[in-house]
């Protein structure tokens, strides 16, 4: 089954489990993110990424200078755990993570999590890949894919029992949109997927296309 064919079951069952005025929230929040995006502030193709420092599920630093060192980089930015479409895509880019290696690729996924969200995420899918906290949302920010959840949801958050300032570290609200960037082994960004609705993602099929056209 491919990615898009599971985000569209998870989607499905949201609508029918999960009460209707929580649904219109979500989908408020999905359309008015879609109208107040800036996506020309997202990070484009023939720019360079910029430098991180970033701690792994273990809390030890990783560098974008030893990852790059290594070959190209993939680089997926999911909301965290707690979201059920970024766990579908992660385990998704696990599924293909060989093809991946095969093709001299190193996958790195990114959230706003605290490293134990990290750690939790890593093994509750098994993941074999470099998994990353960008604490803040500092490195994302740089490459322009923040955005600031309305407040209107927050009751829901409360209702599910999520602390964002235990997820996060803070209660900002802020996330960054579902993003993948192709970059090369000199730093320089090569493809970019940026999609501002969280319930669709860049598969790993159209990622390993990317890999092909461009090395």
């Amino acid at each position: 089954m491919s990615l898009a064919t599971q985000l569209a079951a998870a989607q499905e069952g949201l609508n029918q489990n999960v009460p209707a005025p929580i649904v219109e929230a979500i989908n408020k929040s999905r359309s008015d993110l879609a109208a107040a995006f800036d996506e020309g502030a997202v990070i484009k193709p023939g720019a360079t990424l910029p430098s991180f420092t970033l701690p792994d599920a273990h809390g030890n630093e990783v560098t974008s200078k030893s990852l790059l060192a290594e070959g190209p980089i993939l680089i997926t930015f999911y909301r965290g755990d707690w979201c059920p479409f970024c766990n579908l895509a992660l385990r998704d880019l696990q599924k293909h993570h060989a093809e991946f290696q095969a093709k001299g690729v190193t996958l790195v996924a990114i959230s706003p999590q605290l490293p134990d969200g990290s750690l939790s995420m890593t093994e509750k899918h098994d993941l074999s890949f470099v998994v990353l906290s960008d604490v803040g949302n500092k490195f994302a920010r740089q490459l322009g894919i923040v955005h600031k959840q309305p407040e209107t949801l927050r009751p829901m958050f409360e209702l599910s029992k999520m602390d964002f300032t235990k997820i996060n570290g803070d209660e900002s609200l802020e996330l960054p949109i579902p993003a993948t960037f192709l970059v090369d082994g000199h730093g320089k960004v090569r493809k970019a997927y940026a999609e501002t609705d969280f319930m669709k993602r860049l598969g790993s099929a159209g990622a390993l296309k990317w890999v092909d056209e461009e090395f």
